[in-house]
């Protein structure tokens, strides 16, 4: 990995608030020096627009160029739309080019051009009416990435959760959750809080399913059956692990004060208490790939795009924990 490379940051929903995360987040950092540079897979056009001040956006060719330009422009690596975006108003022929965007960003990280990659949101609905594939990010990037095994993880200050199952029905995060998902998130987990957080030694705290973590067979059986047979795994492994936990009472400070992460069984069950920790701050990132990505912890906002209203904070995290991330790789 290229120490110091910049970060690839992509389009996005061009109807979203993505571009103005962009626009924003290049005036906060600008000034900060060659380590704080990243610069955008985009159309230049559309961010000029945003910014409404065409020497606020620079072209360049290679991600070599962005950290020289950095304080005086947003550097943009051109990715052109078929069409102008409309704030608020998905386009399908727009999808071509948030596809590409992303394949441009993950390329470059794996060759070690850029430091890593942060992802704008999309809208998962118009790319797959485009024929994607993919449920989202984090799949693409797997497949991107050479089938890499890799796990969702949300983290904010004081807390970093990883779910088992992700975009899924609850229903079918029930029928579908196994113990070696559980264990397989377990060890993705922990293998990356090593390489990428500097954690020697990992402790993991496994959720349980159902209320109380079904108060011993009185309301459900899975936390014997699917759970308890993951924990023993991965304590097997080495790791210091406890579980199954009730969900209700594992997420107060003094809990969260035990364990370097905890590992969840559905959806949100991760996602509320990160949320509720720091709604504005949170940051996805993607465990197990080759490379290294983080996202803002919210999706495209399409009823404020356009508006000038747009919270970067988020995205200003997923930015620095993305340079951090890249600076322990390249440092190994």
């Amino acid at each position: 990995m290229n120490a110091g490379a910049p970060i690839a940051v992509t389009m996005g929903e061009p109807a979203g608030i993505g571009g103005e995360l962009t626009v924003k987040a290049w005036r906060a950092r600008r000034g900060r020096g060659g380590p704080a540079a990243f610069f955008a897979i985009d159309d230049p056009d559309r961010l000029r627009a945003i910014a409404g001040d065409d020497g606020a956006v620079v072209e360049i060719a290679h991600p070599s160029e962005a950290a020289p330009a950095f304080d005086r422009a947003l550097p943009v690596l051109p990715q052109r739309l078929p069409a102008p975006a409309v704030a608020g108003r998905p386009d399908v022929r727009a999808a071509a080019a948030v596809i590409a965007s992303i394949e441009r960003a993950a390329g470059l990280a794996l060759s070690g051009e850029a430091g890593g990659v942060v992802t704008n949101p999309i809208q998962k609905k118009t790319l797959q009416d485009a024929g994607f594939a993919h449920p989202g990010h984090t799949e693409f990037l797997a497949a991107l990435g050479g089938g890499a095994d890799v796990a969702m993880m949300l983290a904010c200050e004081g807390l970093r959760v990883v779910p088992v199952t992700i975009h899924v029905s609850l229903r079918r995060a029930i029928e579908t959750l196994t113990t070696d998902g559980i264990v397989r998130a377990g060890r993705v987990a922990a293998a990356a809080l090593r390489r990428d957080f500097g954690i020697d030694l990992p402790r993991i705290a496994v959720a349980g399913l159902n209320p109380h973590a079904g108060e011993q067979g009185a309301m459900g059986d899975e936390e014997a059956r699917i759970v308890a047979p993951a924990v023993e795994t991965l304590r097997g492994d080495g790791l210091p692990v406890a579980g199954p936990m009730p969900p209700d009472t594992m997420f107060h400070p003094a809990a969260r004060a035990r364990y370097d992460v905890a590992v969840c069984m559905y959806h949100d069950q991760a996602l509320i208490p990160v949320k509720t920790l720091d709604f504005a701050g949170g940051v996805n990132v993607t465990l197990g790939l080759p490379f290294v990505r983080t996202s803002p912890d919210h999706g495209t906002a399409l009823d404020i795009a356009g508006k000038g209203l747009a919270d970067p904070a988020s995205f200003l995290a997923a930015l620095d924990m993305a340079s951090a991330m890249a600076a322990r790789r390249a440092a190994a």
